[in-house]
Parts: structure tokens; sequence; C-alpha cells
């Protein structure tokens, strides 16, 4: 009697332990928008449009203000068939984006011209799950951005370096002019 309710007790508990769900993070724009008892205000500030292989995406600064604080984000969206993808990037994890991107820069020319592998794929990715990189398929390299960690149609493919280089830089110029004004 005593070994069956011990084994079920062992069962009780290992259950419980391994069938607790591991709460998704949320964003850094969730997060600051989730704050109850404040008023929020968003503006935003329209960026040129990202050339990608087919098509194009949308680019812009957003502000929000909630309560006294302020926050910028850079967001890029691309409508699909039946929705929009979107990625809000924080200011400082845009920083950290424009310095990976060099060293991506710099390591696509070598494994462009050094890879004998059939397919190479090189990325960073942000605490909230954005991705940034190109992969190399039969000496082609092609730029990419996973807007959403989920979910179908999340990938947008690049025109080439140059234009995914430039999203950037104006994005974090605009934030930094919005800052001093």
């Amino acid at each position: 009697m005593k070994k069956t309710i011990i084994i079920l007790l062992v069962f009780i508990l290992t259950n419980n332990i391994f069938s607790q769900e591991k709460k998704e993070e949320q964003s850094k724009m969730l997060n600051f928008v989730s704050q109850t008892g404040v008023i929020l205000k968003f503006e935003d500030y329209e960026l040129p449009k990202i050339k990608l292989s087919y098509g194009t995406a949308d680019s812009k600064i957003r502000k929000i203000i909630s309560g006294d604080r302020q926050e910028y984000f850079l967001q890029i969206s691309k409508k699909g068939e039946y929705d929009t993808k979107v990625v809000s990037i924080a200011y400082e994890d845009l920083i950290e984006i424009i310095k990976a991107l060099s060293t991506l820069q710099q390591a696509s020319l070598i494994d462009t011209s050094n890879t004998a592998s059939d397919y190479l794929e090189n990325k960073f990715i942000t605490d909230d799950g954005f991705q940034l990189g190109y992969y190399v398929s039969k000496n082609k390299l092609v730029w990419y951005m996973k807007l959403e960690r989920y979910g179908n149609g999340a990938t947008i493919f690049l025109k080439d370096y140059n234009t995914v280089n430039s999203v950037f830089i104006e994005g974090k110029s605009k934030i930094e002019s919005l800052k001093q004004s």
C-alpha cells in the first residue's frame, strides 16, 4: 500500500513538473505597450520601401509614449495573401543588428568565394526572434529577414546587401533625430 501511494505521488509530481508550459516571452514592444493605467500614444514616421527579390516591404519608425516614458522601434512589414507580417525592432537591438550586419557582410564575401558546401547559412537572431542573414546555395548569395518567430510567410528575401544595410542605417538615424527633437 505504501509503495502504491509513493508511486502515485511520484507520478503526480513528475506529471505536474513536465506538464507546466513554458510561458512564451513577449517582445520588447509588447512589454512596453502592455502597461496598464497609462495613456499610450503612437506616432509613425514613414521610411523608404525596402526592395525585395519580389516586391517591396514597408518600413517606418514607431514612437510610443506611455505615460512619461517613450520608446522607438523600427517596424518592417510585408503584406501577404492573408495577413501582414510585422517586426518591431527596439533601438538597442537595432544597434546590435547594425554591428552584426557588418560582420555578416564581411563573412558573406568569404563564404561566396570559399564554400565547398552545397548550402551554407549565416544569421543573427535578436532576443525577440527577429532573424537577419544570408544563405549561399550553388554559389548564389541571398540575403533574408525573418520578421516573425512563428508562422508561414514570415521570411522576406532582400534584393541585396545595400538594401538591407540602408534600412537599418536610415532607421537608426531617424530614431536619433527624433530623440534630439
